[in-house]
C-alpha cells in the first residue's frame, strides 16, 4: 500500500514547537509519509538559524529561502511574493497528497496559497482564533476559506470556523497544541534551568515576551518602552526576554531589548529563541509570563501562572483566569504587575484550569488524516450558518 505523502510547513519556533509532536506522529505511523518544508525565521542567522535545531529531530525535504532583510511592509510582500514562489516549485518536486499549516503568519499564508493552486487538500490548524490587534486575524480566516479540513483548539473556535461557511463534518475540535508539549517533553529541574541559560532566578521572575500590534501604526517602540519602565521599577525580580518575530517593526523591539539587557545584566537576560524545553521549563519557574505573546493564553495557564497581557494583539482570544488584560500604559502595567502579586489574585492561580484542552491532539489529527477521502477533499460547499447547533 502507497503510504499517504503529509507536508508540513513550518517559518517559527513557536509553531515548530506546537507541531513538533504531530510530525513525530506521522513518523511513527506505517501508512504516512512525513514530508517537512523550513522556511522564514528559522533559516535567519538574525532569528537564530534554529532550522539546526530542527534538523536533529526530522529530516528536512525543502528549505524555502523568503526573509529579506527588511521588516517593513513593503519588505514583508516581497518576502510573501517571493515564498509562493518557491513554495509552488516545492510541491511540484515533492509531490504531497495533503499540506498540515497551522495558524496564521504570512509565509503560511504564501505556503497556502500555492497550495491551493496546486489541488493539494490543505489541513489548517488552529483557525477559528481571533487577535484583532493583528493582520493575523485576515490571513488566518483566509487560510480557513483555502483549507479542506480544520483542527480547532476550542469548541467556540470550531463554531467560528462553520460561521466561516466551512462544512461541520470537516471541522474537528481536538484541543490546543501546545498542551501535548507540555504532557510529553522531560522538562529542566531549576537548577539544571539555570544551567541551561547561564543565569540566576531571583525570589521574583518574570519571562517577557512582546510582539508589535501589526494593525497599529508604529507603536511597537512606544509601547514596549512603556513596558520597560514598568519592569524596571521592580524590586528582587529577574527578568528573561524572548525576542520578537520578524513582522513589522519587530527589529526595533529586539534592538531595545539588547540595549536593555547590556545595561542590566545583574538582573535581565535576552534570547532569541530559548527552544521549547528551556521555554516550558522556565514556565515552572516564572511568577508570570509578562507582553502579548499567545503563550501567556495557551500554556502558560497549564502551569498556574499568570499572564499579563498587554494592549490588543491577543484581543478575541479565549483566556484562562491566570490572565490580567491591561492597557500599554505605565498605570496599566504597573496595576496588572500589583494585582499579580495580591494575595488573591494568587489564590486564583492556584485553581486555574487551562481552556484548550486535554493535550492529545496531534493522535485525533493522524487518526483522521489516515482516513479522509483525499479525492473528495477538494471540492467545497459553502455551508449555510441556518441549522448549525
Amino acid at each position: 500500500m502507497k503510504k499517504r505523502k503529509l507536508c508540513v510547513v513550518t517559518g517559527t519556533r513557536a509553531e515548530y514547537g506546537l507541531l513538533y509532536w504531530l510530525m513525530k506522529a506521522i513518523e511513527a505511523d506505517a501508512d504516512l509519509a512525513l514530508q517537512l518544508i523550513v522556511t522564514g525565521m528559522h533559516l535567519s542567522p538574525e532569528f537564530g538559524l534554529t532550522y539546526k535545531e530542527i534538523e536533529k529531530e526530522f529530516k528536512i525535504d525543502k528549505k524555502i529561502e523568503m526573509l529579506l532583510s527588511s521588516d517593513t511592509p513593503v519588505g514583508i510582500s516581497k518576502s510573501m511574493g517571493l515564498a509562493q514562489i518557491s513554495f509552488a516549485e516545492a510541491y511540484e518536486e515533492l509531490k504531497p497528497d495533503m499540506l498540515i499549516v497551522l495558524g496564521d503568519r504570512y509565509e503560511i499564508f504564501s505556503a497556502t496559497s500555492a497550495a491551493m493552486i496546486a489541488r493539494i487538500p490543505i489541513v489548517h490548524l488552529h483557525g477559528g482564533e481571533t487577535t484583532e490587534g493583528a493582520f493575523d486575524e485576515s490571513i488566518r480566516h483566509c487560510i480557513t476559506k483555502m483549507s479542506h479540513l480544520h483542527f480547532t483548539a476550542t469548541e467556540a473556535y470550531r463554531k467560528r470556523v462553520i460561521q466561516l461557511g466551512e462544512a461541520p463534518s470537516r471541522v474537528f475540535n481536538v484541543g490546543g497544541m501546545g498542551i501535548e508539549n507540555i504532557k510529553r517533553l522531560q522538562l529542566l529541574s531549576k537548577d539544571a534551568f539555570e544551567q541551561a541559560i547561564d543565569f540566576k532566578l531571583n525570589t521574583k521572575n518574570l519571562l517577557v515576551t512582546f510582539h508589535p500590534v501589526t494593525l497599529e501604526n508604529a507603536t511597537a517602540q512606544e509601547q514596549f518602552q512603556v513596558l520597560l519602565h514598568a519592569l524596571d521599577g521592580l524590586k528582587d525580580t529577574h527578568l528573561i526576554f524572548t525576542k520578537a518575530n520578524s513582522d513589522t517593526n519587530g527589529r526595533v523591539i529586539n534592538q531595545m531589548i539588547d540595549a536593555y539587557v547590556s545595561h542590566n545584566t545583574h538582573k535581565a537576560i535576552g534570547f532569541t529563541s530559548l527552544g521549547q524545553v528551556r521555554y516550558l521549563s522556565a514556565l515552572q519557574f516564572m511568577d508570570a509570563v509578562v507582553g502579548n505573546s499567545s503563550s501567556g493564553l495557551a500554556e502558560a495557564p497549564s502551569f498556574n501562572i499568570g499572564t499579563i497581557n498587554i494592549g490588543d494583539r491577543q484581543k478575541g482570544r479565549i483566556k484562562a483566569s491566570s490572565v490580567i488584560d491591561c492597557e500599554p500604559t505605565i498605570e496599566g502595567i504597573e496595576n496588572a504587575l500589583e494585582k499579580l502579586y495580591s494575595p488573591t489574585f494568587q489564590e486564583v492561580l492556584k485553581q486555574v484550569e487551562n481552556p484548550y484542552g486535554d493535550g492529545c491532539a496531534s493522535e485525533k489529527i493522524v487518526e483522521i488524516l489516515k482516513v479522509v477521502e483525499l479525492a473528495k477533499s477538494l471540492k467545497k460547499t459553502f455551508y449555510d450558518l441556518e441549522g448549525v447547533q
